[in-house]
């Protein structure tokens, strides 16, 4: 994974008052911490962190004015939950060279057999791998899988030095049988008489008056 070079200032006001002015000027608060040094509080360029980040375990170098520089991940992004952009960024140091644990993404290739539901139990898994060498993703082939299939976490073909940091046996991938719209209506009557909903019944048809009989 390339180092993604960003240009950071130091910050020494604090609050919200202080994040909200950063905000306004399109730059993001940030803190970096890690191996036992004191965080270290700065101010990201807005554009530039946010096309930093749209790469999972992106690798940043933060190059602070004062002349310091720190490799660094991200380790939480707090965005706004209606406009999306970025409100503040937690940064871990990393050191060259360091083993790192992250979570990587889960990508299925391939056609399970017709009539099945291929259920991805584990959109990403934890791995350890270098802090130089953190991989994109993984990726499983469910290409002619029956019903009943599954596949496990040690089913997946990692890339050297990377190991996994999660029980070999944990269920990835899990393929069944598709629902019919019986079966479904029929799940769905079950879920509202637990939860004592019910249904109202289709009036009767009324009926249509008997015609006198001629005389």
């Amino acid at each position: 994974m390339a180092e993604v070079k960003i240009q950071a200032e130091s910050r020494t006001e604090f609050g919200k008052g202080a994040a909200r002015r950063i905000r306004r000027d399109n730059k993001v608060p940030a803190v970096l911490y890690g191996h036992g040094s004191d965080p270290v509080h700065i101010t990201l360029p807005g554009h530039d962190t946010m096309l930093a980040l749209k790469t999972a375990n992106a690798l940043l170098l933060i190059e602070v004015e004062d002349g310091e520089s720190h490799l660094a991940l991200p380790k939480q992004v707090q965005r706004d939950p209606l406009k999306g952009f970025i409100e503040h960024v937690d940064l871990v140091i990393v050191r060259r060279g360091e083993k790192v644990q992250v979570d990587i993404a889960v990508h299925l290739e391939g056609e399970a057999v017709s009539e099945t539901l291929v259920v991805l139990e584990h959109p990403s898994i934890l791995v350890e791998a270098e802090a130089t060498h953190i991989p994109d993703g993984v990726t499983l082939s469910i290409e002619g899988l029956e019903v009943g299939a599954q596949l496990h976490a040690s089913d997946i073909e990692l890339p050297s030095g990377t190991t996994l940091a999660i029980e070999p046996d944990t269920l990835i991938v899990n393929v069944t049988a598709q629902q019919t719209a019986e079966q479904a209506e029929a799940e769905l009557a079950d879920a509202e008489a637990e939860a004592g909903i019910e249904r109202d019944e289709p009036e009767a048809p009324a009926e249509e008056p008997v015609a006198a009989a001629a005389e």
